[in-house]
């Protein structure tokens, strides 16, 4: 198989979902890209895990009560999911959308909304919009509970506009106005939540939604220059169809699939990175009637995309780290002990899942990184890179050796970048892989003896290697 080849599909595996071990990069590249794309891209109905292997190892995930639940739900279901792209888009959305169960304080109805970003993530955004004003996690969050008809609260309708769906301005202009949050803010009154079944004796219930006629503003309201007795479903009618909405929309899915882009806040004043791209996604989104799908096969069968310019250009997200390095050394590829605390490592690198900091979500890129949780990601990753007795490793290993019955110390660092990455150094870290890896001699594996000492040596160069800055971008 072409080396570019292998590149190429270990990006798209690494972007579209959170990476592979080697057998399946080879695997994909011999089905084809445009197949694995269209593949990827239709995922089937069903869970995309054995729900009854993992309900029965983890009866608690069918009744859920603290957030440690749900979190270590979807981390296995990020490891094992075959529909890959459904659990990119449902952290995209979390990303985006953000609710936090540090306020909501009910487990439940926050896993329910990252279980409707999985369900959705890839359909319409204008139906995504829609459901997102009547999820009861976000209606909580973002206070539209307290909103009435003789008092408006206007924080969804802001964050609708701002963070959600428009941005505040592009090409040097603003995208709404006060006028405009005032008048959503108002369209979205009666937009609320059923009275709750008390707590005790069995424990928090799922919020649900409720839409109180009697709650809510009839009156003519002015939207983005259009007026009318507009309720929440007009108002994202409106939204869907501005241009802004389509830029928001594809710089967001750009910043996540493809290189990292400046925050929201920034896009009034700041041209997206790649602007010709930006326009190939916009055209899809208006093309395709708003189609999130439409768009990711646009970006995924790009030129821009494809570009090695872009391979390893975007600094790996927690999740990234420990479900790309999970999935390599296949582990926790069924129910059993320790998931739980793979689960919380996210958490300790910045990423804590159904809680993100503010409704602004998290500061990614190069903000990922800070001396605390550069420490968590070297250690995570080199521990699980340099245990020789996970399955995953013990493949790379066995590659290795089928290279040649020895094996000298450019061989095996050239040999473990490309079944980590592919991926490349720089030149002064490289040499100093060699120069550690020389100190023990040509290797070889004829005897017992000396496929110990091949396998300890490789194991240390694979953990050497994922404590590198390369290291942290994907």
């Amino acid at each position: 198989m072409a080396d570019k080849d292998i590149a190429l599909m270990a990006h798209f595996l690494r972007r579209a979902g959170f990476g592979a071990s080697r057998d399946e990069i080879e695997a994909r590249v011999a089905q084809g890209y445009d197949s694995v794309v269209q593949e990827y891209l239709s995922p089937g109905d069903g869970a995309g895990v054995e729900e009854d292997l993992l309900f029965r190892a983890y009866p608690s995930y069918l009744n859920v009560a603290a957030v440690e639940t749900p979190q270590t739900d979807i981390v296995y279901r990020m490891i094992n999911n075959k529909y890959q792209l459904q659990e990119k888009m449902a952290l995209f959305w979390h990303m985006i959308f953000c609710a936090g169960d540090n306020k909501v304080d009910n487990a439940r109805t926050t896993a329910m909304q990252y279980d409707t970003f999985r369900e959705k993530g890839m359909g319409n955004f204008r139906d995504l919009l829609l459901w997102l004003s009547t999820d009861p996690c976000m209606l909580y969050y973002l206070d539209n509970i307290e909103s009435h008809k003789v008092a408006v609260n206007e924080n969804y309708g802001r964050e609708l506009l701002e963070l959600f769906s428009l941005g505040v301005g592009m090409d040097g202009k603003a995208n709404y106005g006060e006028d405009d949050v005032k008048a959503c803010a108002r369209a979205f009154t009666g937009w609320n939540l059923a009275p709750t079944i008390p707590v005790f004796p069995n424990g928090r219930s799922p919020f649900e939604f409720r839409f109180d006629p009697a709650d809510h503003d009839d009156s003519d309201k002015t939207f983005l220059g259009e007026t009318g007795d507009w309720n929440g479903e007009d108002i994202v009618n409106i939204i869907c169809k501005q241009p802004a909405a389509a830029r928001y929309v594809s710089r967001k899915l750009y910043d996540f699939f493809v290189a990292d882009e400046l925050p929201v806040p920034s896009w009034t004043l700041s041209e997206p990175r790649d602007p010709e791209a930006i326009k190939i996604l916009e055209k899809a989104y208006f093309d395709s009637g708003y189609e999130i799908g439409a768009m990711l096969k646009a970006l995924f069968t790009s030129d821009f995309f494809k570009s090695e310019a872009v391979h390893f250009a975007k600094v790996k997200s927690p999740a990234d780290v420990v479900i790309g390095t999970v999935r390599l050394v296949k582990e926790h590829t069924e129910p059993k002990p320790g998931l739980f605390f793979v689960a919380m490592e996210p958490k300790y690198m910045g990423l804590d899942l159904l809680n993100p900091p503010t409704v602004e979500g998290w500061h990614t890129g190069p903000e990922w990184i800070n001396s605390g949780s550069l420490i968590d990601r070297i250690n995570f990753a080199s521990g699980m890179l340099g245990n020789t007795e996970l399955p995953g490793v013990m493949s790379l290993i066995q590659r290795l050796m089928a290279q040649g019955e020895t094996m000298n110390a450019d061989q095996l660092v050239d040999g473990c970048l490309d079944l980590v990455g592919p991926m490349t150094v720089a030149d002064e870290t490289r040499n100093e892989l060699v120069t550690h890896v020389s100190e023990g001699g040509e290797l070889r594996h004829g005897s017992d003896a000396e496929r110990a000492d091949f396998t300890r040596r490789a194991g240390e160069t694979f953990q050497m290697i994922a404590t590198t800055s390369e290291f942290q971008f994907g």
